[in-house]
């Protein structure tokens, strides 16, 4: 049942990241539409071959793999401390292990919380501010090159990269996820050597790659994008110079 929850999960990722680019793409239109309504100058085109929309566009496909490695890393230091803790309370609580003693599960769950709120600081910043940065840089460099609307030109193609590279990455991560998930689960009904050959042993290694894959990094991607388009059309008049 676990194996087909996997593989029904990944399907309906899909679906979601699919509304998703759906989303962006509307709110992408909506800048578009915004930078004129306040320029009066028609915006209806992304030149890539701009140097500075270029750029931009790297910038925001970086950030969807660095957004997807500060995420991992997270739940990497926040397992490692939940396991730092339950080593303690092994060490300093002998009852446990004979079954005499409860562990003290109100710990751990502090410190999954605890973890959950502050490792969320560094990568939530990076989506707010990137595209701020992004936006004003440009738009202070067309200051001085006479293009009043290089900062959301350069915007525009960081949002049609960071969209493009993040809808591709959700689904990677959602499938290869439960793909590798699914493998130790297939290792471990006998096939290919079954548990404590060295194929089992790979296969945990990916699990515990693939957990975090699916239901961490793939998952908050979908929240990326969206936040990413909605930042950009919130505060489009910082980005451009109003004459």
């Amino acid at each position: 049942l676990d194996a087909v929850g996997n593989t029904t999960k990944a399907a309906t990722k899909g679906y979601a990241i699919g509304s998703a680019a759906l989303a962006c793409f509307l709110l992408f239109r909506a800048f578009m539409d915004e930078v004129y309504s306040i320029t009066g100058i028609k915006f209806n085109t992304v030149d890539i071959a701009i140097p500075e929309v270029f750029v931009g566009g790297l910038l925001g496909a970086s950030l969807v793999y660095l957004f997807s490695a500060f995420a991992m890393s997270a739940v990497g230091e926040s397992a490692e401390s939940v396991v730092t803790e339950v080593r303690r309370q092994f060490r300093e609580i002998p009852g446990i292990m004979s079954g005499d003693t409860k562990p003290e599960y109100g710990i751990c769950v502090d410190v999954v919380s605890q973890a959950a709120l502050a490792k969320m600081i560094k990568p939530g910043l990076l989506a707010v501010g990137m595209p701020i940065f992004t936006g004003l840089f440009f738009r202070f460099v067309g200051q001085y090159t006479g293009d009043d609307l290089l900062g959301a030109r350069a915007l525009a193609g960081f949002m049609m990269f960071a969209t493009v590279s993040g809808i591709l990455m959700a689904l990677f991560m959602n499938n290869a996820g439960g793909a590798w998930d699914n493998t130790k689960k297939l290792v471990e009904t006998g096939k290919y050597g079954g548990k404590g050959s060295e194929t089992h042993k790979a296969s945990v290694t990916g699990d515990t790659v693939g957990d975090p894959s699916k239901d961490t990094v793939g998952p908050s991607i979908h929240v990326l994008i969206k936040l990413l388009a909605t930042v950009t059309l919130v505060l489009c008049p910082l980005f451009v110079n109003q004459q």
